[in-house]
């Protein structure tokens, strides 16, 4: 006990620093706390349907996020906050990659589209039954001169 209570007596006087005021004055802190926000909002991200991920910004994150904790260990001071983040980015972006390719190149674009079927032809989704037609129904009901500008839900113009 006594041990505890003195790592919380020298954490406390590390607190009162000059250099540890300094350290939250600056862009060292500051910038990696403004940058935690792209693995919380992938973390966020994972409880989504993997048909929201963008493949592209995926790996873009992940090749930026792969440079900056470069950059965080070269740079004089290290930077560990800032690799910290930057790691932490690469692992959630890596993820959401591996969701986005199991979802329209793996097992579960089979899947996703069995369920469509199944969902489109009996009018449920597991236990719910829906009372609203599926979209593709509504798509065959529309005539469209151009394919691309057809929007179901809309009345059609004469």
């Amino acid at each position: 006990m006594a041990a505890v209570v003195a790592l919380w007596r020298r954490a406390l006087e590390t607190l009162k620093t000059k250099e540890f005021r300094d350290y939250l004055a600056s862009t060292h802190f500051w910038g990696p706390v403004a940058n935690w926000g792209l693995p919380l909002a992938a973390f966020k991200d994972m409880r989504a349907p993997p048909d929201i991920i963008s493949g592209r910004m995926t790996m873009a994150l992940i090749f930026y996020s792969m440079a900056f904790m470069r950059f965080a260990y070269r740079v004089q001071p290290r930077n560990l906050l800032l690799m910290a983040c930057h790691g932490t980015n690469v692992v959630a972006q890596s993820i959401q990659g591996s969701r986005y390719l199991m979802h329209y190149y793996g097992s579960g674009a089979m899947v996703a589209t069995a369920t469509a079927t199944t969902a489109a032809s009996t009018g449920s989704v597991g236990s719910i039954t829906t009372t609203t037609p599926v979209v593709d129904d509504l798509a065959a009901d529309c005539y469209c001169p151009e394919a691309t500008s057809c929007d179901p839900l809309t009345p059609e113009q004469d």
